[in-house]
């Protein structure tokens, strides 16, 4: 079986501060040494360096050279591939939406859940319930 991750398993593996950051981080190492396919999102990697960086998001955040070396060891993990939009994901995108009304903070979720859909990736990590409006993927939480 091969998943994808989304950015706030990342994030609370990031932040000791979080009361997720145990369990997202255990989880996040047990992904990274098993033999499935962990799809990774540029959406998603972008987010995390965006998110983890912030000073109004984490009381401590991350250096920009920590989230990126944080970044870089997972992607340097031989079971990680990166996933990206097709030529006609703008398309598919415009029927996801059609089908879930997005707006607001919906929209990067939409992105992702279409572009998991366009690669054929089903299941995805989160703690993010909204991932649960897309029929078409299998949302699971890794931390409940």
């Amino acid at each position: 079986m091969s998943f994808a991750i989304d950015a706030n398993i990342l994030l609370y593996a990031s932040n000791s501060a979080s009361p997720h950051h145990r369990s997202a981080r255990g989880f996040l190492g047990e992904i990274a040494e098993g033999r499935e396919i962990l799809y990774l999102a540029w959406p998603t990697a972008m987010s995390y360096l965006r998110i983890a960086t912030h000073p109004s998001v984490f009381a401590t955040p991350l250096t920009h050279a920590e989230a990126l070396a944080n970044l870089r060891s997972l992607i340097g993990r031989p079971n990680v591939r990166l996933v990206t939009e097709k030529p006609d994901f703008l398309d598919l995108y415009a029927e996801v939406t059609g089908r879930v009304p997005v707006r607001g903070n919906l929209v990067p979720d939409a992105h992702l859940a279409t572009l998991l859909l366009q690669n054929g990736i089903r299941t995805l990590y989160t703690n993010d319930v909204d991932f649960r409006r897309f029929d078409f993927l299998d949302p699971r939480n890794p931390l409940a």
